[in-house]
């Protein structure tokens, strides 16, 4: 370790997370390259959330809060923090233990990456696998053909925008400089879903090379009580909304990047066009790709409009 090794910074954000949160804490103070400092940022918890994390004494450092939503308890959690870059990880999920060490090294080795992400394993709360982030897109699995069995790849040029319309990255799987996060504007507040979207498309476009580990760093836990699955209309719907924003944002970004961006929100939309869909909603699933077809004029828009219409 050279003595300008990075100092990680990992922020925990909680809200009656009481049953899981103990493991989380578990796997990243027992992280092969030792963290900086562990922060859990309580997000107004009504359950045992405060008691599993004091429990761990001085290793944590918590912090609680009203209830203002995940992105402010992340933010809060930067804002405080001491180290040079930083990580995240919700209080269901849980890191393996060389998260931190494989993007420690490599950015001791290459100091002019900007951010670095990596694969992550999706599982049941049993424990069952259900899948990996990069072999599900179209865009990690041209990163695994790119790194061709190496455990290492740099995303740059036109990969970035095909990231920023398949992101295979997650807020467990994310690295990136204190600063840079600061300089961004760290995670948008109101934002009910894809918060974590918003800021990956906004801390690529002012990127260059990302660093990227081609093998699981942690794990995402799938359940029916997320936003996303409780509740699929609303948050399909939110997810457009939290897109059409970011615009305005890259008007200075690379094309790639720009594409991508119109990439996601074309999918987004055909995501929420699907979910009314289900629901029996076909004029309202209309309505939702229509604004495609003046927006970016083209066969492919046409081809979302005739196909939601069909049903």
């Amino acid at each position: 370790m050279s003595r300008t090794a990075p100092r990680f910074s990992v922020v925990i954000a909680v809200y009656n997370g009481a049953q899981t949160l103990a493991r989380a804490i578990g796997s990243v103070l027992e992280q092969s390259w030792p963290v900086h400092e562990l922060i859990v940022v309580d997000d107004g918890s009504t359950d045992g959330s405060a008691a599993v994390a004091q429990g761990f004494g001085e290793r944590v450092r918590y912090l609680r809060q009203p209830n203002r939503g995940v992105s402010a308890a992340r933010n809060r959690g930067v804002e405080v923090a001491t180290g040079d870059w930083v990580a995240f990880l919700d209080a269901d999920d849980w890191y393996y233990p060389d998260r931190i060490a494989h993007h420690a090294r490599w950015i001791d080795r290459d100091p002019a990456l900007d951010f670095l992400t990596g694969d992550f394993e999706y599982r049941a709360e049993d424990g069952a696998l259900l899948g990996r982030s990069l072999e599900r897109t179209a865009a990690g699995r041209a990163l695994l053909g790119q790194a061709a069995g190496a455990r290492e790849a740099v995303m740059e040029g036109d990969l970035l925008g095909f990231f920023v319309e398949q992101h295979f990255g997650d807020t467990h799987t994310l690295s990136l400089p204190r600063a840079t996060f600061l300089a961004i504007g760290g995670y948008p507040s109101g934002v009910a879903v894809c918060e974590d979207v918003n800021l990956l498309v906004r801390l690529t476009a002012r990127s260059r090379r990302v660093g990227v580990v081609c093998e699981p760093l942690a794990v995402y836990t799938i359940h029916p009580r997320s936003a996303t699955r409780s509740d699929p209309l609303r948050a399909q719907r939110q997810t457009v909304e939290a897109l059409l924003p970011l615009r305005a944002a890259l008007g200075g970004a690379a094309p790639a990047v720009r594409r991508g961006l119109e990439g996601a929100i074309r999918r987004a939309r055909l995501d929420y066009a699907s979910a009314l869909l289900r629901v029996g909603e076909r004029r309202a699933a209309v309505g939702a790709v229509l604004p495609g077809l003046w927006e970016r004029p083209g066969l492919g828009a046409l081809r979302d409009l005739v196909s939601v219409a069909r049903g």
